[in-house]
């Protein structure tokens, strides 16, 4: 991008930030973080593209008074972390909302593949779960068990194998995401085909219901954050694809710094998750009021954090 157009483009931001920092005018604190934000990637930008104009030195002039009015009051690491985690994330979140919804999409349509593929093909379950863990599943099923793998081991082995192993799929969603979005589809069509294959295994034998209140307690949150953490992969990945008016290499790493928020925050969902499943899941037979409940609030949560706040956000601060 030309500097002449690099300056048109957003003159009116920083006419405005300016003023507001000269004026010392009161801005809301959240403003202001978004304000220091866009400063430092503007900054950024000059000084790769422009580094002997004066559009560097006036955006480091502003950065500079940005910072120092946005930080005189925070006195500790913990008003930043505070501020992260309720501003930083939801503004990411906001920023890839495009590519959350792409990765929910290419996870419901592998899902339904997965439900009619092994409706119409007996052998699909056996070539997608393998034949131990569908033969197991069957004699639970028998047994008058149908969610009986969730029981064995211990409560604080199965809670810490499935937390680490979720991290992991998350984060290989995510790191996949570099091969042109391909990759992380590709888990979570996978992932997606899996669980359809697996919900159709109890819907063929009627013991759907018995099932879906338990598989669901920490699925709910465990597989949307799976479709969370495959969104942030393709935003990094989309951000190769189509550069806009950056240079691939700088929408990549602005991508990445956006999409890893976004990622860190999924690490508490799982880890929640893993709780559920080696703690709770194995008792669903206690209750189903109280599998509906886990699950309507697991959901809930997910809302919230995902798309009620960031949407709220959105529209008090106007982001685009």
């Amino acid at each position: 991008m030309r500097e002449a157009s690099f300056i048109e483009r957003n003159k009116e931001k920083w006419i405005l930030i300016e003023s507001n920092l000269r004026n010392k005018i009161d801005v809301e604190p959240d403003v202001l973080a978004s304000n220091y934000m866009e400063l430092t990637n503007d900054l950024a930008y000059a000084q790769t593209f422009y580094p002997q104009s004066k559009t560097k030195d006036y955006l480091n002039e502003l950065a500079i008074l940005a910072h120092q009015q946005l930080y005189r009051d925070q006195k500790s690491s913990e008003n930043q972390i505070r501020r992260f985690l309720a501003y930083d994330i939801p503004e990411a979140i906001w920023h890839i909302r495009r590519p959350l919804c792409y990765s929910l999409m290419i996870f419901c349509l592998a899902i339904a593949i997965g439900f009619l593929s092994a409706q119409y093909d007996l052998d699909f379950v056996r070539l997608i779960l393998g034949d131990y863990y569908v033969d197991m599943s069957i004699a639970n099923i028998e047994s008058g068990n149908p969610a009986g793998v969730y029981a064995g081991g211990s409560e604080v082995g199965s809670a810490l194998a499935i937390t680490i192993n979720n991290v992991r799929v998350a984060f290989l969603a995510f790191a996949f995401g570099i091969f042109f979005s391909v990759g992380a589809g590709y888990i979570l069509f996978s992932n997606g085909i899996m669980v359809g294959a697996f919900h159709q295994m109890f819907f063929q034998y009627d013991v759907m219901r018995e099932a879906m209140s338990a598989i669901w307690i920490h699925g709910a949150i465990e597989l949307s954050v799976i479709v969370v953490a495959g969104g942030c992969g393709l935003a990094v990945g989309n951000s190769i694809l189509f550069p806009k008016s950056y240079t691939r290499l700088e929408s990549f790493k602005r991508m990445m710094k956006t999409a890893s928020k976004v990622l860190i925050s999924t690490v508490p969902f799982f880890i929640v998750a893993g709780f559920l499943e080696g703690f709770v899941t194995r008792h669903y037979q206690v209750s189903i009021w109280l599998c509906l409940a886990v699950i309507i609030v697991s959901f809930a949560a997910i809302v919230y954090f995902y798309i009620i706040r960031p949407l709220r956000l959105a529209r008090i601060h106007g982001w685009k």
